[in-house]
């Protein structure tokens, strides 16, 4: 069996409901990054001993959040003995803004992930585009890299729509079939 790990950045709770939705999908295990940009005791190792890295961040100022930053940045010690290549990643991010400049947040993760060595595993699915399509379909912000969510500022994270968690719930099963595959 395939060992995924979501590790994310949560502000105020609508990028864990994503992560969790993720999590679902993979039978993944959660590491969320606290508020200081740390990891808790052991998670470096989990990470190390994953399968795939599915990374999630809030898009705040068209990036990730400064916790998130600071955790990519301390990875330069499993980037510098090479611990993560050849490991699949893949990503997820929630902004307020429908656009929020979430493909920049996105794009971040891609190059992390490329730094490392990674495999990168987009989000595999057609954005429903049609005239008849509703905010809540699955993948109706569009995106192909990852996985995207739009909540607006003044919604709490229990109002996040069904559609964006249904999207990282499928995202999360492509992220484990495709692992899946990989180890095979």
């Amino acid at each position: 069996m395939s060992k995924i790990v979501v590790v994310f950045h949560s502000g105020y709770g609508h990028t864990q409901r994503m992560a969790q939705s993720v999590a679902d999908g993979a039978n993944a295990e959660l590491l969320a990054i606290d508020a200081d940009g740390n990891l808790p005791e052991g998670g470096w190792e989990l990470l190390s001993e994953a399968d795939a890295i599915i990374m999630g961040s809030p898009t705040y100022m068209g990036s990730v959040s400064w916790q998130f930053k600071k955790f990519a940045d301390a990875s330069s010690k499993p980037w510098f003995s090479q611990q993560w290549k050849d490991k699949l990643f893949a990503g997820f991010t929630n902004s307020a803004a429908m656009n929020g400049d979430k493909l920049s947040t996105l794009n971040y993760l891609f190059t992390l992930a490329m730094q490392h060595g990674g495999v990168w595993v987009g989000l595999g699915m057609l954005p429903s585009n049609s005239k008849a399509a509703q905010r809540n379909d699955v993948n109706y912000v569009g995106s192909y890299s990852g996985a995207m969510a739009q909540s607006p500022s003044d919604a709490g994270a229990h109002e996040m729509l069904p559609g964006d968690l249904e999207t990282a719930r499928l995202f999360g099963e492509r992220v484990a079939t495709t692992t899946a595959r990989f180890k095979a």
